[in-house]
């Protein structure tokens, strides 16, 4: 019998599945696939384009076992969620507005995963599907450090209702947030928008917050 696929949302809660009020969390480091692009996602080929190479990346790397390439320290596993790192060039992110910003797609991989086996995978769904752009893709390590995080449920349109919580919250605990200096808004997209209802979805929405920001300074400013 084989054994039971690790499953990174279950076995690391905290990060995947926050309460629905805002919370602190230290994220370690981890190892993505990234993909860059810009623009609204909605009816973006770009950014259709780029979920199918993160997906086509990691099930390649997932099912490497079926080749004969198994990597040493390779375990059975459950794809992690796709994520997405949002913001603008210049200004303050909105989540209104939407024709400037930028973004990279993610999904996280196992720490068996490092460049020379990454780029095994890449060669391999090259191979498969060469309409696929695999150059964009990236094997990346990642640390947000101390953040504020909080699960949304409901459609992605309503986002700012619990950001507005995630803002006050960063507020009252005398934190900075960083995104817009030098960090960037991060969700986690638990649910599939094609199969789950829209207030149903399940998004983690997490900011980088930066500590000894005093609550009389934020006050008087």
């Amino acid at each position: 019998m084989s054994a039971k696929a690790f499953d990174f949302k279950k076995e690391y809660k905290d990060l995947y599945m926050p309460k629905g009020v805002p919370v602190l969390a230290d994220v370690p480091t981890m190892t993505f696939i990234m993909v860059d692009g810009s623009g609204d996602p909605n009816n973006n080929t770009e950014f259709q384009q780029a979920t199918e190479l993160l997906y086509g990346l990691s099930y390649t790397i997932k099912m490497s076992k079926m080749k004969g390439n198994q990597p040493p320290g390779y375990f059975e596993y459950v794809i992690p969620p796709l994520e997405g790192l949002w913001w603008i060039d210049d200004g303050q992110f909105s989540l209104d507005q939407r024709d400037n910003w930028k973004w990279t797609l993610m999904i996280r991989q196992p720490e068996f995963v490092d460049n020379e086996f990454f780029q095994w995978a890449v060669s391999e769904l090259k191979n498969k599907k060469p309409e696929l752009l695999v150059g964009k893709a990236r094997l990346e390590s990642f640390q947000e450090g101390l953040c504020v995080q909080m699960m949304h449920i409901g459609p992605y349109a309503s986002e700012p209702e619990s950001m507005a919580k995630i803002e006050d919250f960063i507020i009252s605990q005398g934190l900075k947030d960083m995104v817009g200096h030098g960090s960037k808004h991060h969700e986690i997209y638990l649910s599939d928008p094609r199969k789950t209802k829209p207030e149903s979805m399940k998004t983690v929405l997490r900011h980088p917050v930066a500590e000894g920001f005093s609550l009389s300074h934020v006050m008087s400013s």
